[in-house]
């Protein structure tokens, strides 16, 4: 199959892209324009030089070019969105334009196109904190930050075109994924380079709220089975391990992986809102276990261990000093 990728040099979007053209597929990858030519996160890739990989410059809220990007492809994975919450605080009409109306544009060009299949990229900060736990599909949406707000809103648009047009979609809602590439906004990163760093005291936000964490390469793997298990257009399924941590907890297995004896402080600085924050989430990913056949095949601590030789390596491109929103 000829697959398009958007947000194909990001975290996420690298790893999938790698998976897709070691299973033998072509890939046509969007990677965000910049001036520097970047591809992102492909640019350090095996992938970058692989005879099936077709690299595009550009950005999703330009309709005319997505539907110029998804013209002979067979499938459609939607990765590319604003990602972080604290800067939703500061700019939340660009996670508009770029996570509702960029979705639009994703939608409306594989509709014309007649893809087969078409991933959208959810997200569990949908659900908000959590009103009962193990949380299936079922589950209240809540918009706590404008960032899932934005999200929320693509998952709706992803909902009507399947209801309005029939088209193909699957809505793919992983929970918390680390690993490799992270950038330094998410806590695992954030922990790790300041122990790498040699740092005294680990500085975070709030140590209480819960998250159940999944390895890129497990997430990577629930993609190309959303992408090529028939049968399930108009699904939502969201995966994840199955347990969920503190941030607190899990700073300090973050520490002992390096064997840091840092200390783990709360600063006002890095807190959200009291009432944006989400207090607890945790998956239950039965319906991605009987309907794609995904099970998380990575530990948290094994994780943790890979994404510190990760960063070990590339420590220089973190600025572990410096609150990254």
């Amino acid at each position: 199959m000829k697959y398009l990728i958007t947000g194909a040099g990001g975290f996420i979007g690298s790893h999938v892209v790698e998976l897709l053209l070691n299973a033998g597929h072509e890939v046509r990858a969007l990677a965000h324009y910049n001036s520097f030519g970047s591809w992102g996160h492909l640019e350090g890739s095996p992938a970058a030089a692989h005879a099936k990989l077709e690299v595009r410059l550009g950005d999703v809220t330009d309709f005319s070019m997505m539907r110029t990007l998804v013209e002979g492809c067979d499938a459609v994975l939607h990765l590319a969105a604003l990602i972080g919450i604290p800067y939703s605080y500061h700019a939340p009409a660009s996670y508009v334009a770029t996570n509702v109306s960029g979705t639009l544009n994703v939608l409306e060009a594989c509709r014309a196109a007649s893809v087969r299949r078409v991933v959208i990229t959810s997200t569990s900060e949908v659900y908000g904190t959590a009103r009962y736990t193990p949380i299936d599909e079922k589950h209240p949406l809540q918009g706590q930050s404008p960032y899932s707000a934005s999200k929320i809103a693509a998952d709706k648009l992803a909902e009507a075109y399947f209801g309005s047009f029939d088209l193909p979609v699957v809505t793919l809602r992983p929970f918390n994924t680390f690993g490799p590439r992270q950038s330094a906004r998410a806590v695992i990163p954030t922990v790790l380079t300041q122990a790498l760093n040699g740092a005294a005291e680990i500085r975070l936000g709030h140590l209480d709220p819960k998250r159940d964490l999944t390895f890129v390469e497990d997430t990577a793997r629930a993609f190309l089975a959303a992408a090529e298990t028939p049968g399930i257009e108009g699904e939502v399924i969201h995966f994840g391990q199955g347990q969920a941590v503190s941030v607190g907890e899990l700073a300090q297995r973050c520490l002992d992986a390096v064997g840091s004896k840092a200390q783990v402080i709360s600063v006002p600085e890095r807190q959200r809102p009291e009432k944006s924050e989400v207090g607890l989430l945790l998956c239950d990913a039965s319906k991605a276990r009987r309907l794609l056949g995904w099970a998380a095949k990575i530990t948290l601590d094994e994780g943790l261990r890979r994404t510190a030789d990760y960063l070990r390596q590339n420590l220089s491109r973190y600025r572990s000093d410096r609150y990254a929103v």
